[in-house]
């Protein structure tokens, strides 16, 4: 019996074909990409850096970047940091500011009570 040699596939006599500089082989090619949604005829760099940047996904849907700073963990670092204060292990300046703002517009009369609890005060006394 004769060995048998393995027959040519029809892929690879197609890829052979494509790789070809002839005008039926451009065609083809053209061709496959518009069936195939790739760029159809060759571009320069300019035009194929904006069809890279329009088939990409739009930056709201990366998660990478929309997400980007959620390993920071405000809330708990503020609750924290009251607490600190509270004990007095910690002094937040503006904190200490707005106090004492508050503090003496109380003083002078022009706190933040609502006006009718205010006025009803005055009328006690």
């Amino acid at each position: 019996m004769a060995s048998r040699l393995p027959a040519i596939s029809s892929f690879y006599n197609y890829s052979r074909l494509v790789n070809n500089s002839t005008n039926y082989a451009k065609r083809m090619k053209r061709l496959s990409n518009n069936i195939l949604t790739e760029v159809v005829r060759p571009m320069d760099y300019n035009s194929a850096s904006i069809v890279q940047r329009v088939l990409q996904k739009p930056i709201d849907t990366q998660p990478d970047i929309v997400n980007y700073y959620d390993y920071i963990r405000h809330p708990e670092t503020d609750k924290l940091m009251s607490v600190l204060r509270y004990h007095g292990l910690f002094r937040d300046e503006h904190a200490d500011f707005n106090e004492e703002m508050e503090r003496l517009r109380e003083m002078r009369g022009k706190g933040r009570k609502r006006f009718f609890v205010r006025h009803a005060e005055k009328k006690k006394k």
